[in-house]
């Protein structure tokens, strides 16, 4: 494989690696993106079935965020329409929308005491469209304490033990606190101003991206098969290279497990097609005291398609392991393996001809839009050093 025409390599054609390779072939840089998989588009890949349904290879997405000029970056290579996602929990023969709001109580509460707790939550919270369920387990009313326990009980400790693979006392609490609880009858899980998904798919959004000059994919090619180490530089085939590698992929992995191995979480899918109008009430139905699987997404709802049957996925959380070679999507965030990812990006640092992003690199579990403006990050640093 020849290097010599290429100022970066980037290592995935993920969000990351993409957003990176078309910033910087912009600036007139010839850039290389290597990715194991036979894809673009990483785990925002997409594309339509036997039956015609537009479905998502690896779990729903949806680009959500407060920032207009993320928004307004993501619009310069896609159409893009409004898509407000709808997501439930069920468990016990009920169904409650997910964020936990005012309905919630009303269907798992005798109507008095629904009326006091609802009465109590805006007193204690005002001015409060969300709290977090930490928040409620520490809350002055007893009342809002014990339905803090029973939320956490019911539908957070099983559904957090089942996807993270730990205990949710060892679990971060940033994790806790991704699905919040409204202190309303509103319904969305999310309420950033901009929540779209694209006019045709994903994968044409990164078939725009990247579709410049510049920039040459080179898809089923493990960067790690061509990529050794040094003593304080990246090399290339057992050569030094003299360009910039950016990479996207998971550290441990990349230093051979040299510390040990650092803990994600993958996912399996049961894939099925029923002909019915509707499967659920949502797109995303969560089960969080199912045994093995976590919720089931229907694909006719993300967004809606007007096909004939449904389709959805059924999705099991797995360890993802380099033995058992089950692509990792989450980074299970406990104090010991934020330790572990320490040791890690100490010995990545001391390499001079390399950077990283994304969530496996970081180790961070990032929502689309922070990928984004993470990557815009990286290019900025990369445009003011190189």
């Amino acid at each position: 494989m020849l290097f010599d025409p290429f100022d970066f390599i980037i290592v995935g054609a993920g969000l990351s690696g993409g957003v990176v390779a078309r910033e910087l072939a912009e600036t007139g840089k010839k850039v290389l993106i290597i990715e194991r998989r036979n894809h673009i588009a990483g785990n925002m890949f997409d594309y339509h079935d036997e039956r015609g349904f537009l479905v998502q290879k690896y779990g729903p997405h949806t680009f959500h965020t407060k920032d207009e000029s993320l928004y307004e970056y993501m619009k310069k290579y896609g159409e893009w329409e409004p898509y407000k996602l709808k997501c439930g929990a069920s468990w016990g023969g009920k169904y409650s929308p997910t964020p936990f709001n005012f309905q919630t109580i009303d269907t798992f509460y005798p109507e008095k005491e629904a009326k006091i707790l609802k009465s109590e939550l805006l007193s204690e919270f005002p001015n409060r469209e969300f709290v977090t369920v930490v928040e409620l387990l520490e809350a002055k009313s007893s009342n809002v304490r014990n339905y803090a326990s029973f939320l956490f009980k019911e539908d957070y400790a099983p559904y957090t033990s089942k996807q993270w693979g730990v205990s949710p006392e060892t679990i971060d609490v940033s994790i806790l606190k991704r699905v919040p609880v409204r202190l309303s009858y509103k319904e969305g899980y999310f309420d950033d101003p901009y929540e779209v998904m694209p006019k045709d798919s994903f994968t044409t959004f990164f078939e725009n991206l990247l579709n410049h000059p510049n920039i040459e994919v080179r898809l089923g090619t493990d960067a790690l098969e061509l990529l050794t180490l040094g003593t304080d530089r990246f090399l290339f085939d057992g050569k030094e290279i003299k360009q910039h590698v950016v990479y996207t992929g998971a550290l441990d992995t990349l230093f051979e497990y040299c510390y040990g191995e650092l803990p994600y979480r993958s996912l399996k899918f049961e894939w099925f097609y029923e002909d019915i109008e509707s499967k659920q009430p949502v797109a995303v139905l969560a089960y969080p005291q199912e045994k093995g699987f976590t919720r089931v997404t229907e694909y006719k709802k993300l967004p809606y398609q007007n096909i004939r049957g449904t389709v959805y996925a059924v999705e099991y959380p797995l360890a993802a392991s380099y033995k058992n070679k089950l692509e990792p999507y989450y980074p299970v965030l406990t104090a010991e393996s934020r330790a572990l990812y320490e040791e890690y990006s100490k010995l990545f640092a001391k390499f001079k001809n390399v950077s990283k992003c994304g969530r496996l690199a970081d180790f961070r579990y990032y929502n689309m839009d922070q990928t984004l403006a993470n990557a815009l990050s990286l290019v900025k640093r990369l445009k003011d050093t190189l």
